[in-house]
């Protein structure tokens, strides 16, 4: 089935309205400690969804686990990763999400790697090798360090989201957002200061980044993308993923007046390549699978 004219729009909105939020999470980060702005966006994000979806009888323990891996401790790492970054260099390290989601795959659910998304996960540490050497991010390392292990933690989570049965989507966002706002808070009283007097001086800009990253990118991001995985095949909208790093480094120019500089161009530019050989040829693969299968199941008809 082809995409229509309004649902490649639709596909084509979530990695804009997911790459801004990236880039407006940096500009609150100059007014919230980073926990604490997640905490907030989390809380919101809850109070909206809750209302409309039930809770999943017998699942809540494994979402609160799965709250505290894939976003009080991921989204602690990234987004404290991001302070110290342009959110042009952080969007880019955080694309190793792919190839350490594939790795992880592999290794746990013995998924075929194969070579060319081997070869793939190689062009993309490459490229993130070219970032992090450059001689300008010497001082900024830990935060790199940071934003990598956001990225493997990510991964991680999906493997447990994998795990689960019985659950939808928004079930999941809801109940995740339930759960991880006040992880996320307590977190941040333990390990970050000046929670109050950032809600005393928050300027419009602070507040409307709650709003954005809690109603958009989050509520509406998620509606959109879930609406259009129900309808079209996965390797049919995954692609547009691809476009994340793009339009968030678009947003970082225009919005923050960030300008990357060459090794970041090349190396994020490897990144992507990298990223989209893993995506394309796992998807190509399971396409390969998914036939073989289906010929098995008709000639045992015949």
């Amino acid at each position: 089935m082809r995409l229509t004219v309004r649902d490649f729009g639709l596909a084509l909105s979530v990695p804009i309205i997911w790459g801004m939020g990236f880039t407006f999470a940096k500009a609150g980060l100059n007014e919230f400690p980073p926990l604490f702005l997640m905490s907030l966006r989390f809380t919101l994000s809850a109070l909206i969804l809750c209302w409309f979806f039930p809770p999943p009888v017998g699942q809540l323990k494994i979402i609160f686990l799965l709250a505290l891996v894939s976003a009080t401790i991921q989204y602690g790492l990234t987004f404290t990763g991001l302070k110290g970054l342009d959110a042009s260099t952080a969007i880019l390290l955080v694309q190793l999400e792919v190839p350490f989601g594939a790795l992880l795959a592999t290794i746990i659910f013995k998924d075929n790697l194969g070579w060319i998304r081997a070869l793939g996960m190689a062009f993309a540490f490459f490229g993130v090798g070219m970032i992090a050497g450059a001689p300008n991010m010497r001082n900024q390392l830990f935060s790199v360090f940071l934003v990598i292990s956001g990225a493997l933690t990510w991964s991680v989570g999906q493997i447990m989201i994998k795990k689960m049965v019985s659950i939808t989507g928004f079930q999941l966002i809801a109940w995740l957002a339930f759960f991880a706002g006040p992880q996320m808070f307590i977190a941040s009283l333990l390990i970050e200061n000046g929670q109050l007097e950032s809600i005393k001086n928050a300027t419009i800009v602070g507040w409307g980044t709650v709003i954005y990253l809690a109603v958009i990118m989050t509520t509406v991001g998620y509606a959109i993308w879930y609406h259009v995985l129900k309808k079209y095949d996965v390797n049919q909208v995954m692609p547009f993923m691809l476009l994340l790093p793009v339009s968030s480094t678009i947003g970082a120019v225009l919005f923050l007046g960030e300008r990357p500089n060459l090794n970041t161009m090349i190396g994020g530019s490897i990144i992507i390549i990298g990223v989209a050989i893993v995506v394309i040829a796992g998807q190509w693969v399971a396409s390969i699978e998914k036939s073989s299968q289906s010929d098995k199941n008709r000639g045992g008809y015949e």
